[in-house]
């Protein structure tokens, strides 16, 4: 009985030291994704070297004619981006009006630099990293165009420094944080028909993730450190990310293929530090400048996260753009164009 007892014993022990190596050996390996292409080349690319600390890269374009007395700033999504030169062409259009425009690369992705400390990427820093390059530009205010993460960003920014922006545009913005669930379950109005995107993010992860990159995620998120390199997981960022594109498009043909330069570690730790920012909707009813809401009737923000923007911000209005998803400008360029264009010729006439 001693015997069989301590064959038992011997048995569970190898078993367990053979499942904890191959545990470690799954989580702390690095690991080589295939088929994620350089970082897009772009065109007289230049960089801030801001007094928050961050490196930012940035593209400037040069408005024409009669100059309009506010440049533009672009506020990619993510977080993480990277600026592309898709999101580029489709609104140097404005250069045509009279717009100067600025497209930069929020710290920690694209061409902008990385921070050593990953615990530094936070909703707070990317605020005072555009009022910094608010400051770079040299003008009095400045008019923000911001996609989803992108109008989050704008609406804490305009919080904190109201004389500052002129006009915003937001096109399907993520949720005001910290985030209220239970707008999740108002319902949109019929006369809406919005509808639901085929694809799903959680569909994209479930087939992307792996066991080293959920013991990564949870490893940055409860102790704030790395412990798989940051081209490593840009370049599994920019798979995800490949796939969640499906969900922001209402037909699947639209997507796109993968693009370099997605920040892993400043997505996950950006998101989570809006877990415990102070709220500051009370801020945004006092905000004077107009705030155009656009969203895609295939849009995977739920209805009540965008109808509270309509509510918080006393000068806001409303446009929804049929066969779009998430990403607007990929699916009806020239909808997206006429109604920037339409709502910035009303206020600067």
């Amino acid at each position: 009985m001693k015997k069989n007892k301590h064959r038992f014993l011997k048995f569970f022990l190898c078993s367990g030291i053979f499942l904890l190596a191959f545990f470690a050996f799954r989580v702390f390996t690095p690991v080589k994704y295939p088929n994620v292409p350089e970082l897009e080349k772009k065109d007289s690319l230049q960089f801030w070297d801001l007094p928050t600390g961050s490196r930012i890269a940035y593209t400037r374009l040069q408005g024409k004619g009669r100059m309009k007395p506010y440049p533009i700033i672009y506020l990619h999504g993510g977080p993480g981006g990277p600026v592309s030169n898709q999101v580029i062409q489709e609104l140097a259009f404005l250069q045509e009006d009279g717009y100067t425009l600025y497209f930069y690369d929020q710290v920690g992705g694209g061409y902008s630099e990385r921070l050593e400390r990953i615990t530094d990427y936070t909703a707070q820093r990317h605020s005072e990293d555009l009022a910094a390059i608010v400051e770079e530009t040299g003008a009095e205010k400045v008019i923000l165009i911001g996609q989803s993460w992108g109008g989050m960003l704008a609406s804490l920014f305009v919080a904190g420094h109201p004389d500052r922006v002129s006009a915003m545009i937001l096109t399907c913005p993520g949720p005001i944080f910290p985030v209220n669930a239970s707008l999740r379950k108002i319902p949109p109005p019929d006369s809406l028909h919005l509808k639901n995107p085929l694809y799903t993010n959680a569909m994209a992860n479930a087939s992307t993730e792996t066991l080293r990159t959920k013991v990564t995620e949870w490893i940055a998120r409860k102790i704030g450190i790395r412990c798989a390199g940051d081209q490593e997981m840009d370049d599994f960022a920019a798979i995800l990310s490949s796939r969640a594109a499906k969900s922001t498009v209402c037909d699947t043909l639209n997507t796109r293929s993968p693009i370099a330069g997605s920040g892993y570690y400043v997505q996950i730790m950006t998101m989570k530090s809006l877990d415990s920012h102070p709220d500051f909707r009370e801020k945004l009813g006092h905000i004077s400048c107009p705030v155009m809401i656009m969203k895609g009737e295939c849009d995977f923000i739920p209805w009540g996260f965008t109808l509270e923007y309509l509510q918080l911000f006393p000068k806001s209005e409303f446009s929804l753009i049929q066969g779009a998803g998430h990403s607007i400008g990929r699916e009806q360029p020239e909808l997206y164009r006429n109604t920037i264009r339409e709502f910035l010729i009303r206020q600067f006439p």
